[in-house]
Formats: structure tokens, sequence, C-alpha cells
């Protein structure tokens, strides 16, 4: 069975070359562009990993990492922060709010599918 990837990115052209790139790898994917949805979208979905930009609209990605977190169904599922301001300090915010991973955009197709898999072990 394919692993599930929820990718949080509200940028069109990022959040389809993610999908792409993921379902060419064969998970499946279900994009969400608005932070407002992902808490919902997640529980529905039952995502293996979260994909998370953290400069969206309305909401920080810190604060939704944060709430999956204390998700009863959806603490223990790995969150991949992406993100392109990557100022003194904020790697420390985002992998205390829980990520367990973090790359700067812009984000290379190979380093990317290298930390996706070693949060998706077989």
């Amino acid at each position: 069975m394919a692993k599930r990837i929820l990718v949080v990115e509200d940028n069109d052209l990022n959040r389809k070359l993610f999908c792409d790139v993921l379902k060419a790898n064969g998970y499946e994917v279900v994009p969400v562009s608005d932070g407002q949805n992902v808490l919902a979208t997640a529980k529905r979905f039952g995502p293996d990993l979260v994909i998370m930009d953290i400069q969206l609209p309305n909401i920080s990605g810190i604060d939704l990492i944060a709430q999956l977190k204390r998700e009863s169904t959806l603490g223990e599922v790995p969150v991949l922060a992406v993100t392109a301001y990557a100022g003194k300090g904020d790697e420390e915010r985002i992998r205390d709010a829980g990520a367990a991973d973090y790359l700067a955009k812009p984000v290379s197709i190979g380093p990317f599918m290298t930390a996706v898999r070693a949060l998706l072990p077989d």
C-alpha cells in the first residue's frame, strides 16, 4: 500500500511540483493550499507524512505543526518543514514545534526525496 503524504503549500507551483514528484515516486498525495483546512484534512486522510510550508497566509506553519502534534491520531506523524525564510533561530523554532526535518527553499528534488524517504522507512 502506498504511503500517504499531506502536502501543505500555498504556492501553486511549489505545491504542484511537490505533488508531481511524490506521485511519480509512488506516494499517495493530498494537497492543501489553505492552512485553515490542514487539521480537518489530515484527520480525514490519515497521512504517514506531512510536508508543511512554514509561511502560510492566515496561520503559521509552526503553529500548525504544534496543533498536529497535539492531536492523538496525528501526533506521531512526522512533519517535513519547508520554508523560504530560513533566518537564524528558525530551524530551532520549527524543530521545537515538532518538525522531524527541515528544508530551506528553493528545494532541489534530490534532497527533497532523500528527506521524504528518511521519514518514511519501508
